[in-house]
């Protein structure tokens, strides 16, 4: 009998021996509606970010663009994740989404890196304006609220997947006020026109080693988990 209860405690999260079964959906909903915000608020951003990446050669707001979509991307697998309410504390379901995850990070940190290394080596020199300085404060504002709520809703729900999704967010807030950071840096030092593509190459490690500890950590759990799956 008690090796039958360790079993199925596999399949399941720490947050079913806490939440109680109205608490939990309670939670999960809001998970539903931070990433659906989140969805929204990011692609808008993503937006004015590549825009001013093109018009003002910032390899800071490429990478946060493109962070940005990647916020996109790991909301959505979020929704997915807990679009099932039978499986609100499925470890199966949680560590299928922190694979995903782990591997668009990993992509998307080869893509920022490869952007700010080219700009580095071609002395690409930013263009500082009013525009560049409203998207980067927008932006990183914007970013760390959200990564608040998702940080605070992971918790809860011991769910990486949420944390995850809230670290990201942290990143793309992070990365919004390097723009501004390194435009008034160069607005005031030229010489120092390679901050820039510096902190994009610094932030695309970051991503990376996020995504390769994500994937290390998560594996083993997978297979111990997919014979004990309850929910699926």
């Amino acid at each position: 009998m008690l090796v039958r209860v360790e079993r199925s405690q596999v399949g399941l999260l720490e947050s079913s021996m806490r939440l109680k079964p109205h608490e939990a959906q309670s939670y999960r909903k809001k998970a539903l509606w931070v990433s659906w915000v989140s969805i929204v608020v990011t692609i808008l951003l993503a937006i004015a970010a590549f825009t001013v990446s093109i018009m003002r050669h910032s390899a800071s707001a490429f990478g946060f663009a493109f962070d940005a979509m990647l916020d996109v991307l790991s909301s959505i697998i979020v929704l997915w994740r807990y679009s099932n309410a039978a499986a609100v504390h499925s470890a199966h379901r949680e560590y299928i989404a922190c694979i995903i995850l782990g591997v668009l990070f990993i992509l998307s940190s080869l893509c920022i890196m490869g952007k700010a290394i080219h700009d580095l080596a071609t002395k690409l020199l930013p263009e500082v304006d009013d525009f560049l300085f409203s998207v980067s404060i927008v932006s990183g504002l914007v970013c760390i609220i959200l990564a608040v709520f998702k940080f605070m809703l992971g918790r809860v729900l011991t769910s990486k997947a949420l944390i995850t999704d809230g670290f990201n967010s942290l990143v793309g807030g992070v990365m919004g006020f390097s723009i501004l950071l390194s435009a008034e840096v160069f607005k005031h030092q030229p010489t120092v026109w390679y901050l820039d593509g510096t902190i994009g190459v610094l932030m695309g490690l970051i991503i990376l080693a996020y995504g390769v500890k994500l994937l290390l950590d998560v594996v083993p759990r997978m297979r111990q988990t997919r014979n004990y799956e309850r929910f699926e």
